[in-house]
């Protein structure tokens, strides 16, 4: 006599495993889920706001010493403001076009230098050597009662 109990085991048995196995493995994915959610939610950057600014007033000119150059924030923006040995001001965007770098006046050099990649930019604003593929882009200074405002010249 066969046994039809190791040839055929029985088919309740076998939908219950089956059912255990998909609920296992949707436990898991959704304990995986919940254990990488917020890590990509940290490793995106949060959107923020770009604040409309038409200018920006930074102070009295003898506040900035000549052959200088400090950055101010243009909104959310940071802007290269240099008072050049002649007295005069002039602005540019403090962000390299190369990788968005912040740029910096350097002094010995007589250039706008960018620390990331060593590019160099001249005084106005024009790629002088690096990596940098574009220009910085221009802002206008206006000096009115002795006090020096940074504004966005048009296009």
């Amino acid at each position: 006599m066969m046994n039809n109990h190791s040839e055929n085991s029985n088919p309740g048995k076998t939908k219950r495993r089956d059912f255990l196995n998909i609920l296992l493995g949707g436990g898991f994915i959704a304990w995986l889920g919940a254990l990488l959610y917020p890590v990509f939610k940290y490793l995106e950057p949060p959107e923020v706001e770009e604040v409309k600014v038409s200018n920006v007033k930074i102070g009295a000119v003898e506040d900035m010493q000549k052959d200088s150059g400090k950055i101010i924030k243009f909104g959310n923006k940071p802007v290269i403001v240099i008072r050049k040995k002649s007295g005069d001001y002039i602005a540019f965007s403090a962000e390299c076009t190369h990788l968005d770098c912040i740029v910096q006046y350097r002094k010995d050099y007589g250039q706008i230098y960018c620390a990331c990649h060593n590019g160099r930019y001249d005084l106005n604003g024009r790629v002088a050597s690096g990596p940098p593929p574009a220009p910085l882009k221009k802002y206008g200074v206006a000096i009115k009662n002795d006090e020096v405002t940074v504004f966005e010249e048009a296009s």
